[in-house]
């Protein structure tokens, strides 16, 4: 994917800019509450909870991208939302460079994305994989949702940019459409 492509997300500026964003109460954080240690990259691999996550990162030759633009969110699953992912999938998905790239950066967006900004919306949002993925925050508990997964830890203010700790990992196609409404009855004549 071309830098060019990923950085070419000029709906995203409209999605996060609306009026009538409210701030967020922080959702559950995991057992060990991340803590920032330089980069988005750094942060990842010295936390310890994302090491499949790098791993895939580190695979792709991703790691330069994240350390230097300063302006991403990286919506981060941890290990145990990895171990809930069928084995055989991570396996091709390891085993697939390509794949994984795409993998990676379906979890970045080009902008920063507070919880503040997710709090009281839904809708979709471009990734750095040319996809989408639907950010959800209409829960009344004050959840924050990305593609079905909770963001557990938000706001994780590093040197490249915004981490959101996730609990599941994000897949394409999983979560980003809104399921279609009920069809109307035909009106009878």
């Amino acid at each position: 994917m071309s830098p060019t492509r990923f950085f070419s997300t000029v709906a995203l500026a409209a999605a996060i800019s609306a009026p009538g964003l409210a701030v967020h109460a922080q959702a559950p954080a995991p057992a060990a509450q991340v803590a920032v240690q330089g980069d988005l990259v750094d942060t990842l691999k010295l936390s310890g909870q994302f090491t499949t996550f790098v791993g895939g990162i580190d695979a792709t030759n991703l790691a330069g991208l994240l350390k230097t633009n300063k302006n991403l969110t990286v919506f981060a699953p941890t290990d145990s939302a990895f171990a809930s992912m069928p084995a055989a999938d991570l396996a091709k998905l390891k085993s697939d460079k390509a794949a994984m790239q795409k993998f990676v950066l379906h979890h970045v967006v080009n902008a920063p994305i507070p919880s503040s900004k997710i709090k009281g919306v839904k809708g979709p949002i471009p990734t750095g994989a040319g996809d989408t993925i639907l950010l959800d925050g209409s829960d009344e508990a004050g959840a924050l949702k990305v593609d079905g997964a909770t963001i557990v830890q938000a706001d994780v203010q590093t040197g490249s940019g915004l981490l959101q700790v996730v609990d599941k990992v994000l897949i394409a196609g999983q979560g980003a459409v809104e399921p279609a409404a009920p069809a109307a009855p035909p009106a009878n004549p």
